[in-house]
């Protein structure tokens, strides 16, 4: 609702169901890194990892390596995977952090993680590059190990962009 959504942000319902009630529209945000990360790539990567998941994978659950997943208008799709907390290496990861370069997705068209230090915008959020719905809504199953997802969107993801 503001710029220093960082500071206001909360898990408190009452505040959440005011500010609902006041801005019934307000775009939601997630901080990764903390109970869950995010790997954001390019549409076409998504929709490829998702058919060839559904070919290996006869339902979700525990052993599937696909959780949530949201899409971004038509551009981008969300998957959101367990977190990989903070590592002992910190170079053995890379984060897509607030104050990254490129700070755009136009100029970063591949695979972007979201961890520690970032966030992503969630249903049923609008954007300029539309609005952001669930393609996988979250459930109670466990979310993927990440390392499980990666290698599926990345070869996804180098099939495409």
């Amino acid at each position: 609702m503001t710029a220093a959504w960082q500071i206001q942000a909360t898990t408190d319902p009452e505040k959440i169901k005011r500010w609902w009630t006041d801005i019934p529209r307000a775009n939601v945000i997630l901080p990764t890194g903390r109970v869950f990360d995010v790997f954001d790539v390019p549409a076409a990567a998504g929709e490829m990892a998702l058919a060839r998941i559904a070919e290996r994978y006869s339902e979700p659950g525990p052993t599937s390596p696909v959780g949530p997943v949201a899409v971004v208008g038509k551009q981008r799709h969300l998957f959101f995977v367990a977190t990989r907390g903070a590592p002992e290496d910190e170079d053995e990861w890379w984060s897509c952090h607030l104050d990254c370069s490129p700070e755009t997705i136009d100029d970063s068209p591949g695979l972007r993680w979201h961890c520690r230090d970032s966030y992503v915008v969630a249903p049923p959020s609008v954007l300029p590059a539309g609005e952001v719905s669930w393609v996988r809504a979250p459930d109670r199953t466990p979310l993927p190990d990440p390392v499980r997802v990666l290698e599926i969107l990345s070869d996804c993801c180098e099939a495409v962009c």
